[in-house]
């Protein structure tokens, strides 16, 4: 559980940061240094580590809402999983009719006219 909040945290962190194209409401903005918004981030880090100390019952109740969206996240990556594995490719390609089965029909489809006909070679030149 941890380790999603820190992602998370990670990941916005870095969104934050990233260059943004000049707008006029940019400007209007307040600026915040980037060593500001470090300092910001470790001193949230710290603080969190004594909340569950100040706050025992919502820190429960966070522990208990994380198990059950991270049971969601397992149950949801479990049939997705499902999903891609049990999506399998036709035997056929569906060029030729497949309207009997093909262990139902002999490969020999010569007639007996056709078998009479000897072999001969192309002439050659």
């Amino acid at each position: 559980m941890f380790f999603l909040l820190r992602m998370a945290f990670w990941l916005g962190l870095v969104l934050v940061l990233l260059p943004r194209d000049k707008t006029p409401e940019a400007d209007k903005a307040p600026q915040v240094s980037a060593s500001d918004a470090v300092s910001a981030a470790t001193a949230t880090i710290n603080d969190m580590g004594q909340f569950c100390k100040r706050q025992p019952s919502a820190c429960e109740v966070g522990g208990q809402a994380a198990t059950a969206i991270g049971q969601r996240a397992t149950d949801g990556a479990r049939k997705l999983y499902k999903i891609i594995t049990d999506k399998k490719p036709p035997d056929h390609t569906g060029s030729i009719g497949t309207d009997s089965d093909p262990a139902d029909t002999s490969r020999d489809t010569l007639t007996a006219d056709d078998q009479a006909i000897e072999f001969r070679l192309p002439p050659m030149p």
